[in-house]
C-alpha cells in the first residue's frame, strides 16, 4: 500500500476476530472505521482471521477505500453458520511479524478474544500504544458454546477472567455507549473506559414520510439467541388481524430454520418475510417501505441497525436492556418494551400501527434529530485524538429530542 501523503498521518493496526465478509455490528464498525482513517490519509493495516483457506496479505478495497489485509489462517466453527477463529495457541505466532512489518503507531483491537490478545501482548512489548474497543457481551458468545444453561453463569465469570487482562495493556479503552461503558467498567472494575459510538453516515439512507399504505415492521440483524427473534414473531401474530400487519427479517444466522418452522407453526408464513443477507441498496430500501423498526434483543452494545432505522426517519420499538434505550427514548422517537415480554411488545406495536401517519412523522422526525449525534466523522476525530495520545471528551450522544413539526422537509 502506498505511503500516505499526509504528513500528519498515522499508521494503525487494527486486530478483529470478524470483519467482512461477515456481517455483524462489530464487522461493520471495523469496515467503516478503517475505511474512514483511510480516507483521512492515513495507513491502515487490518489483521483479521482469514475468510476462507486462502490467507496471506494483500490490497483489499472496502468501503470504497483501499487497505492492506493481513488474513490470519483460520478454522471454521461448526456450531455457528459462519464464524471463524485463529488457533489461540498460534496467534503470537503469527502476531509477531505483523506487528514487525507494520511498525503501526498505534494498534487498535476489537476484541480481547483472540487477535487482539496476541496483538496487544506483542504491541506491549515492543513499546506500541494499544486502544482497545469492546463489542462483545458475552451472552453473545454463549448460545454458540455449546454448553447447558446451567452452566452459562461459570461461562460469563471465565470470559471476563479471560479478557480483562488484555483490556489492561490498552492505554485507553472504549465502547460504543455510556450504558455499555457503565457495564464494561462494573464487570471489569476499570475506570475511565470511553463512550465512543460507533457512528454512522446517516446521509446514505432515505427517509419517506409519505402516508403508509401496509403495516411493515422491520427487522435487522443476525438471526440468534439474544435477538429474541421468537417473541417478535410471536408479537405479530397476537397483533389484531385487522391490522394486516406484515413482518420483513433482514439477515441470517444459525436460528433461521427454526425460526421459519416458528412462523408456520404460527400461521405467519403469508405475512413473514426472511430476506436473508442483502445489498446495501436493498436494504436501504426495506428501511425506507417501513412502518416501524423492532429490535427485541437483550445484548446491545449499541445496535448499528438500530442506527440505521434511526436515519431512515422510523419510530422505533425496542426492548428495554442494555444499550438498546440510548437510542430509544421511550414516547419521543419510539417505544420500550419489557424484554422477552409478547404482551407488551404487541401493545407497543399495536400503538404504532393504529396511530396516524401524522403522529408517526413526528416519530421519524425525533428518529432523524437524534442520528445527527452519531456521526461517523465525529467518531473518526475522536479516534485520532486517542491514537495520538490526546485527552479527549467523549461526544454527547444523548442529545434532548425536540418536537419537530412533521411537515417540514425530511432532511431536517
Amino acid at each position: 500500500m502506498a505511503e500516505s501523503s499526509n504528513p500528519e498521518a498515522l499508521t494503525v493496526l487494527i486486530g478483529t476476530d470478524t470483519f467482512a465478509p461477515d456481517v455483524n455490528g462489530a464487522a461493520r464498525f471495523t469496515e467503516r472505521l478503517a475505511a474512514g482513517l483511510v480516507a483521512r490519509g492515513h495507513i491502515v493495516h487490518v489483521a483479521v482471521p482469514a475468510s476462507s483457506r486462502k490467507h496471506g496479505t494483500w490490497v483489499e478495497v472496502h468501503e470504497g477505500q483501499p487497505m492492506t489485509m493481513h488474513r490470519i489462517p483460520s478454522w471454521r466453527w461448526l456450531p455457528h453458520d459462519w464464524l471463524r477463529y485463529v488457533m489461540p495457541f498460534r496467534i503470537n505466532h503469527y502476531s509477531k511479524p505483523i506487528v514487525d512489518a507494520v511498525k503501526p503507531d498505534i494498534v487498535h483491537i476489537q476484541s480481547a478474544i483472540i487477535i487482539g490478545r496476541g496483538l496487544a501482548r506483542y504491541a506491549e512489548s515492543q513499546g506500541i500504544p494499544i486502544v482497545a474497543t469492546n463489542h462483545l457481551m458475552p451472552e453473545n458468545m454463549v448460545d454458540h458454546s455449546l454448553l447447558p444453561a446451567f452452566a452459562h453463569g461459570w461461562f460469563y465469570r471465565r470470559y471476563w477472567a479471560y479478557v480483562l487482562p488484555t483490556f489492561r495493556r490498552a492505554r485507553v479503552i472504549t465502547t460504543p455507549t455510556r450504558r455499555a461503558a457503565d457495564f464494561f467498567e462494573k464487570y471489569s472494575g476499570m475506570r475511565g473506559v470511553h463512550a465512543i459510538s460507533c457512528g454512522i453516515d446517516a446521509a446514505n439512507y432515505r427517509p419517506d414520510f409519505s402516508p403508509s399504505t401496509q403495516n411493515r415492521a422491520l427487522f435487522v440483524g443476525r438471526l440468534t439467541g439474544e435477538k429474541h427473534i421468537d417473541v417478535l414473531l410471536k408479537a405479530i401474530a397476537a397483533l389484531p388481524a385487522d391490522l394486516d400487519a406484515h413482518l420483513e427479517i433482514v439477515g441470517d444466522g444459525d436460528l433461521r430454520r427454526h425460526l421459519e418452522h416458528v412462523t408456520a407453526q404460527l400461521g405467519l408464513s403469508s405475512r413473514v418475510t426472511f430476506s436473508g443477507y442483502v445489498s446495501d441498496e436493498y436494504l436501504r430500501d426495506a428501511y425506507s417501505r417501513a412502518t416501524v423498526f423492532v429490535m427485541p434483543s437483550i445484548a446491545e452494545l449499541q445496535s448499528i441497525a438500530t442506527m440505521e432505522a434511526l436515519a431512515s426517519g422510523l419510530p422505533v420499538v425496542a426492548a428495554n436492556a442494555m444499550a438498546l434505550p440510548h437510542l430509544v427514548h421511550d414516547g419521543e422517537n419510539g417505544y420500550l418494551f419489557e424484554p422477552g415480554s409478547v404482551e407488551d411488545l404487541t401493545a407497543k406495536l399495536t400503538d404504532v400501527f393504529t396511530m396516524g401517519d401524522e403522529k408517526r412523522a413526528v416519530l421519524g422526525h425525533a428518529s432523524l434529530r437524534m442520528i445527527q449525534a452519531h456521526d461517523i466523522q465525529r467518531t473518526l476525530t475522536t479516534f485520532e485524538a486517542l491514537y495520538r495520545g490526546e485527552d479527549v471528551i467523549d461526544p454527547v450522544t444523548e442529545l434532548p429530542v425536540e418536537t419537530v413539526d412533521p411537515t417540514s422537509a425530511s432532511e431536517d
